[in-house]
């Protein structure tokens, strides 16, 4: 619902705030005085085409604000979810332009685009007026509003969930056909790998495994080779040459020389008795020595070997593209794939029996939702027949026109396309709505149709321009009569000229041109019963008001 309008800076309106209520709001003045103005501010708010005229002459901007109320499972809130905007229950939307003609939109004080404006405001108001006329005059909105009218929910739900089941088996067969296609485009390639992966036989973690293995032998073979080395240093392999062992024993005969018979204490006994210990710890490091090489000795060929199969398994993964540890899978990938060409057939051909007999049921389901709107379309268009004479449209034959749809077109709401059609004279072929109609003949079609509609639509507010324009009397009656019943339904504001139009309304509002020194202003005010009653009975008698016609007026006010 429209709870506020507040406007500043637009045209002859200089500040204005306005509070509307739920069911019929009225807005009468006289000609001229800028009823349109207010429309025009409106349509700011919802999205409108920025114009710099539309700025008040000594201002540099105008601004627009509305706010809405709707309930809590409202389509606009889960529009401004999906857009991250706040989704309270109330809505604000705000316009600003400025004199270079460019302009800002706001919802909840959030930057937003002129479209996303458009698109949410759609969810929440509806204008009918003599120039546009949108929501019932869209063809894409006729199926969802004969639905509401007159198909029940649970067959639509049935044909959507049909299609969907249809449409899932029918993508899994595509993608079996597709993987069948693949797999026998590059079968060649897939036999090959397969067997050179088998041999090779990848498994699980067997790089981290190898690299260690590999790096436990290559420090191996290193301590082998410093064994060796040391080794060779005490015990060379030329047995010509002398080792430590022999230069200590020689050493140890020289010093024998040293020796005098009869002398208790040989001159170079500590020596040599260093030299024999040097020649025991020889002997035990020679004696060390072998025990660890004997401890190091690794077969020869395991790091080969080794090196081998990491590179073997590093050179497939390059090869392939994939890392190491994945060639199991990949072979596992590869094996499934050659598999599919051997079982695929079979899967496919029980994919194509499914798929066609979802269709099949989709079909049957889409031709019950057709038999209803076809029942829904008849239904509808006999109600409208009722409500078109009161509103001087007796000669005007509405339609609801149901074609089938190209298989392609097939979708969850079935294969219908539906179209409300109409022709205003007798011989005239019927045609569109907005395309056959005068503005006057619509608005009010647009209104016996929210009358028969009154559920069908979202959104929460109606806004008829001057929909009794060119009628009087007891068609001016009727339209007021049926604005109000609508108006039980939603909330509904009506610009009028029609005393009985504007006596139906569960309030009124005056809009007049003051002129204040040489500036005039738009004015709007809320008439309480005796303004509503002279308002009405001016109305009625033009500049001179008669008692006649505030009785006239009193009568009106209190049908």
């Amino acid at each position: 619902m429209l709870n506020s309008l507040s406007i500043r800076d637009v045209v002859l309106i200089e500040r204005l705030d306005l509070s509307f209520g739920p069911g019929l709001t009225t807005l009468t003045g006289e000609t001229g005085a800028g009823k349109s103005i207010l429309l025009d501010s409106l349509g700011l708010a919802l999205g409108a085409r920025a114009d710099a005229g539309l700025i008040r002459s000594s201002a540099e901007q105008a601004v627009v604000a509305a706010a809405f109320s709707v309930a809590s499972m409202h389509p606009a809130l889960g529009l401004l979810r999906e857009h991250g905007l706040a989704s309270g229950p109330d809505i604000f939307l705000r316009r600003i332009v400025n004199r270079d003609g460019r302009s800002r939109a706001l919802v909840n004080d959030q930057p937003v685009s002129v479209s996303f404006l458009r698109t949410l405001s759609a969810l929440l108001i509806e204008v009918q007026g003599q120039h546009e006329q949108v929501g019932l005059a869209d063809p894409t909105n006729h199926m969802a509003l004969l639905d509401a009218f007159g198909v029940p929910a649970e067959t639509r739900a049935a044909t959507a969930a049909a299609h969907k089941t249809w449409r899932d088996v029918a993508a899994r067969l595509k993608a079996a056909e597709q993987k069948i296609e693949d797999a026998a485009r590059e079968e060649d390639f897939l036999r090959h790998a397969v067997d050179e992966l088998s041999r090779l036989n990848p498994r699980p973690d067997e790089e981290e495994t190898l690299a260690s293995e590999r790096q436990r032998l290559q420090s191996g073979e290193r301590r082998a080779e410093a064994i060796a080395a040391a080794l060779a240093e005490l015990t060379p392999k030329d047995r010509r040459a002398s080792g430590p062992a022999a230069h200590l024993r020689a050493a140890a005969r020289a010093l024998a020389k040293l020796a005098t018979p009869g002398e208790e204490t040989h001159p170079a006994a500590d020596a040599m008795a260093a030299i024999e210990r040097a020649e025991e710890a020889l002997a035990e490091a020679d004696d060390l020595l072998h025990r660890l090489a004997a401890e190091a000795e690794d077969d020869p060929r395991a790091l080969e070997a080794t090196e081998e199969r990491l590179f073997a398994l590093r050179a497939a993964a390059r090869k392939h593209g994939v890392p190491v540890s994945e060639l199991p899978s990949f072979l596992a990938e590869l094996r499934n794939r050659l598999a599919a060409l051997e079982s695929g057939a079979a899967d496919i051909a029980t994919l194509t029996r499914e798929a066609a007999a979802r269709r099949a049921a989709y079909v049957e389901a889409a031709a019950a939702l057709s038999t209803l709107r076809e029942q829904a379309g008849a239904a509808l268009m006999q109600a409208l027949a009722t409500e078109l004479p009161p509103l001087k449209l007796e000669r005007a034959r509405f339609f609801v026109e149901r074609t089938m749809l190209p298989e392609p077109n097939w979708g969850p709401r079935g294969a219908d396309g539906i179209k409300f059609l109409i022709a205003t004279n007798p011989g005239e072929p019927p045609g569109a709505l907005d395309r056959i109609a005068s503005g006057g003949e619509l608005s009010r079609l647009m209104l016996g149709l929210k009358v028969v509609l009154s559920g069908g639509a979202a959104v929460e507010t109606l806004i008829f321009d001057e929909v009794d324009s060119g009628i009087g009397g007891a068609t001016a009656a009727a339209v007021g009569e049926r604005l109000a019943r609508v108006a039980e339904a939603v909330q509904v504001l009506v610009v009028t000229h029609s005393p009985q139009v504007a006596a139906r309304g569960q309030a009124q509002l005056r809009v007049a041109k003051r002129v204040t020194g040489e500036r005039a202003v738009t004015a709007v005010e809320t008439l309480n019963a005796a303004e509503r009653r002279e308002e009405i009975a001016r109305m009625l008698a033009g500049e001179t008001i008669t008692d006649a016609a505030r009785d006239a007026a009193s009568s009106l006010l209190a049908v």
